[in-house]
């Protein structure tokens, strides 16, 4: 193959000598005839004959010296050593010399250059040729390329920004000069993109399909631009529709598939992505996107279908196995879970995103401390070597896991880490800071907080809403009510703030205007998702005024828009085993919750309650007994497990437990407090203590 490159060279100069284009030069004849290689060395190891004489001896001696650069140039492409690449240039600057205002050799020069790797040389060769001549295309080209290679040998943002933009320049400069050119139009839009704007980039887009709409690249690259912003992505379908149905083509179907799941259509993206498939059964994006529609539809069997087959087509991908691990987590098969995610970690050690997903697995599986673990020790490899964005979704997952098994301190201490960031992090730090104050019931220093938030955030009505609710559930309804009104006076057909001025209202057990807000809210509700908040916050509330059919109603509609809804599964659950009514329904509902949430304790306490009523008293202790374990401060939880141990005949236990429930209550916030029921607790107590005084002074039967 070689002979074969450096014989082409060869024949092409002999053509173009005996065309008389060219003669060889005496000075180089005799340099040849002095030379064991054809031609004296310069210090570079490139020919250097003579000054030619005359007009004929200098172009033949351009011709030659162009012509071995060339040579050189191929034996360099074959062979990649450095002393031809070498050779090439010395050559090409000869020939340069010799013609200064050839165009085509500075050209040539400046891409041996960069072929070379010498950037900043190739770069000025380029713009010495422009200097001359503006509106010289293919310098314009080389120079745009060499921009573009150069790309990945910058160190920092700010440097690589400088070579896009001069890329940018040149690119504009050829599509303006040639408006045919599409590839130099499809370079320019993915330089605006990565820029950022997109604006630039889907004008080139457009230009090209105006003049050819048919442009499968302009298509593609404007779907992309499209599918970047999720406001964006009906327009997205719209485009890719018509040519994904003529193509044929797994590609555009697979396009057609993500562009329905942006617009979270996951039917019609399953669809689109199963014809994919379906044309190419080997193609990884296509059952990725099937994979992706199927398991945000939850259909989780056919979605490990997929994820199986492309950890056979990927076997060393961890995302595969990431995925493979959700999936088992949400089926509850925590120990495939657990086996896919130690797959992951073995061909990612150390990948940030396998230990998340690893805290979360021992999260699912109740192993509270290992995930809490795990995720500190991520935290303290990660610090100083992480991108923020990183670190905070860190830190926002381990405050969270501190907050779940009570540690509040901790919680509290991991949030101000958070916020430590710097101010992109520091507003969702202080709203987790807020939120964490009001679950371990120091709601004076979260309404501290709060007011705080508003003075440095006043923008963010979010920490008006926060406010609201603090004020009602501290028992100051008015006042909460007042904020949101206040807002509602700019925004009057807003479905958020009538919704909150709703849970004001009920919070502070003001039911009658509760409602009132609530049919407001019902009638703003826009997307499903509001729709379904709605009829569980009626049915909530139903409850609590014992209209139990009512209640009901609005549980089943829930239910029926979201079968796996875990917190109305609970609450209708618990609401029929409270009362004593259809028990073995109730039972069913609440494992139903248990099955998305394994280890809520609220959702423990609730079925150890059914299973209570049933006279299930062992089922009932052991299901209790898991609920204190995680939720140990709630007084409910405690007095349930007190009652179980009252029915097993072991008072001292139970009174334990009812005395912790009395110490429970009396730390509650004012919206949750319940009279009724702590008189109810108060007469257990004293009704068992007196039992048990009056047991300890009965003599014991003679024998």
């Amino acid at each position: 193959m070689f002979g074969t490159h450096r014989n082409s060279i060869w024949q092409a100069w002999a053509l173009l000598a005996a065309a008389g284009l060219f003669a060889l030069p005496a000075a180089a004849r005799q340099a040849n005839q002095d030379s064991p290689q054809g031609a004296s060395q310069d210090a570079s190891g490139a020919s250097a004959p003579a000054v030619p004489q005359s007009e004929t001896d200098r172009r033949a001696e351009t011709y030659y010296q162009f012509s071995i650069a060339r040579m050189y140039e191929e034996q360099y492409e074959f062979t990649g050593r450095a002393d031809y690449a070498g050779k090439a240039i010395a050559a090409y600057r000869r020939a340069y010399e010799l013609d200064p205002h050839s165009s085509v050799i500075g050209e040539r020069l400046a891409e041996a250059l960069a072929r070379a790797g010498r950037i900043p040389e190739a770069i000025q060769e380029a713009q010495d040729v422009l200097q001359k001549d503006p509106s010289n295309l293919p310098a314009r080209r080389i120079l745009a390329r060499i921009y573009l290679r150069s790309l990945g040998d910058m160190d920092t943002a700010a440097a690589q920004k400088g070579i896009v933009d001069q890329a940018i320049e040149q690119y504009r400069e050829i599509v303006r000069l040639d408006p045919t050119d599409t590839d130099s139009a499809l370079r320019l839009a993915r330089l605006y993109r990565a820029e950022q704007d997109d604006a630039q980039a889907e004008s080139v887009l457009r230009d090209l399909l105006k003049r050819d709409p048919e442009d499968s690249g302009a298509l593609r690259q404007l779907a992309q631009l499209l599918l970047d912003s999720d406001e964006r992505a009906p327009e997205a379908v719209a485009l890719i529709q018509p040519v994904a149905r003529k193509a044929n083509s797994a590609e555009w179907d697979t396009l057609l598939g993500e562009a329905y799941a942006k617009t979270r259509d996951y039917p019609s993206s399953e669809t689109a992505c199963r014809a994919a498939v379906a044309l190419q059964s080997e193609d990884v994006a296509a059952r990725k996107c099937l994979g992706e529609a199927l398991l945000f539809q939850q259909k989780y069997e056919a979605a490990l279908e997929q994820y199986r087959r492309l950890t056979e087509l990927e076997p060393t991908d961890p995302e595969h196995f990431l995925r493979l691990s959700l999936i088992y987590r949400r089926l509850g098969q925590l120990d495939k879970a657990e086996e896919s995610l130690l797959r992951a970690k073995q061909d990612a050690p150390g990948n940030l995103e396998v230990v998340y997903n690893e805290a979360l697995t021992y999260r699912a599986q109740g192993r509270f401390e290992d995930a809490i673990r795990v995720l500190s020790d991520a935290v303290a490899g990660a610090k100083g070597t992480e991108r923020t964005s990183t670190m905070a979704i860190l830190y926002e997952q381990l405050g969270a896991l501190f907050r779940e098994v009570e540690n509040y301190p901790a919680a509290l201490e991991t949030f101000d880490e958070l916020a430590a960031l710097g101010p992109d992090y520091t507003r969702r730090a202080r709203e987790l800071v807020i939120d964490t104050l009001r679950m371990s019931k120091q709601l004076d220093k979260a309404l501290t907080e709060s007011q705080k938030a508003i003075a440095d955030f006043p923008d963010d009505r979010a920490f008006v809403i926060t406010r609201a609710l603090l004020l009602a559930e501290k028992g100051d309804v008015a006042g909460g009510a007042a904020l949101i009104q206040n807002l509602q006076k700019e925004s009057p057909k807003d479905f958020e703030l009538a919704v909150t001025l709703a849970q004001v209202y009920e919070r502070g057990h003001k039911f009658h205007e509760a409602e009132k807000a609530m049919t407001d809210a019902e009638q703003l509700a826009g997307r499903p998702a509001d729709r379904v908040m709605v009829w569980f916050l009626r049915g909530a509330m139903d409850e609590r005024l014992k209209k139990y059919d009512e209640a009901e109603e609005q549980f089943r509609r829930v239910l029926a828009a979201d079968p796996h809804e875990s917190a109305t599964l609970n609450y209708y659950g618990y609401m029929l085993a409270d009362r004593g009514v259809r028990l073995e329904e109730a039972v069913g509902l609440i494992q139903r919750a248990l099955a998305e949430e394994p280890y809520n304790g609220a959702y423990l306490d609730s079925l150890g309650w059914a299973y209570f009523k049933q006279g299930k008293l062992e089922q009932a202790r052991k299901e209790l007994e898991r609920a204190v374990g995680r939720t140990a401060h709630d007084p409910t939880v405690r007095e349930h497990l007190g009652d179980v141990y009252a029915k097993l005949g072991r008072p001292a236990q139970a009174l334990a437990e009812w005395t912790k429930a009395q110490d429970f209550w009396r730390e509650a916030v004012p919206a949750d407090y319940e009279p009724d029921r702590v008189a109810e607790l108060n007469k257990k107590v004293s009704q068992l203590k007196h039992e048990m005084a009056q047991s300890s002074q009965t003599p014991a039967p003679k024998p």
